[in-house]
C-alpha cells in the first residue's frame, strides 16, 4: 500500500496489524478444524456434512488470504509459523477427536460464533478509522453469520430425523 493509503488509516497501523494477525490465526485454525473434521466425519448425514464442512474450510482460507493481503497492504508481516497461531488466536482450536458428525457440527458452530463476536468487535473498533480494512471484515464477518446459520440447520435436521424415528 502506498504511503497515502497508510496515512488514511486512522489508528495506529501496529494496533491495526495485531488485530489482523489475530484473526489471521483464528482463521487457519478454522481452515485445518473444517477440513480435518471433513475427512474423520462418521456418522447420520455424513455426506451432507462433509460437503458443508469442506465448503467452509474454502471460505476460511479465502479469509486468511484477505486478511493476509491487507496486512501486507498496510505493511506488516504476517504470521509467519503455526506456533504462533496458538499464540493469538482468540477462538482457539476443538480438536475433532471425537468424529461423531454432531459433535462435529457443535464444535464448528461454536468457533463460527466466537468469530461473529471477535469480526463485530474488529468492526466497531476500526469502522470509522479504516473503510477498506472494515469492508473486508465486513465481508468476513457476513460469511461466519452464514456458517453458522448452515451448521445450525444441519444440526435441526438431524433432530428432527431423529424425533420422527
Amino acid at each position: 500500500m502506498g504511503t497515502k493509503g497508510r496515512e488514511i488509516v486512522g489508528m495506529q497501523l501496529s494496533e491495526l496489524i495485531t488485530l489482523l494477525n489475530k484473526a489471521l490465526s483464528d482463521e487457519w485454525l478454522a481452515y485445518y478444524q473444517y477440513w480435518i473434521g471433513a475427512k474423520v466425519a462418521q456418522g447420520p448425514m455424513r455426506g451432507q456434512v462433509v460437503a458443508e464442512l469442506e465448503e467452509h474450510a474454502a471460505d476460511e482460507l479465502k479469509h486468511a488470504e484477505m486478511l493476509t493481503d491487507r496486512i501486507i497492504q498496510l505493511g506488516g508481516t504476517p504470521v509467519l509459523t503455526p506456533e504462533d497461531w496458538y499464540k493469538l488466536t482468540n477462538c482457539g482450536y476443538d480438536a475433532p477427536e471425537d468424529p461423531n458428525v454432531k459433535v462435529l457440527l457443535e464444535q464448528n458452530i461454536k468457533g463460527e460464533q466466537c468469530a461473529i463476536e471477535v469480526y463485530q468487535k474488529m468492526l466497531e473498533a476500526i469502522k470509522d478509522k479504516d473503510l477498506v480494512t472494515s469492508k473486508i471484515i465486513l465481508e468476513i464477518l457476513e460469511d461466519e453469520v452464514e456458517h453458522e446459520e448452515d451448521l445450525q440447520a444441519i444440526v435441526e435436521d438431524m433432530n428432527l430425523m431423529a424425533k420422527n424415528k
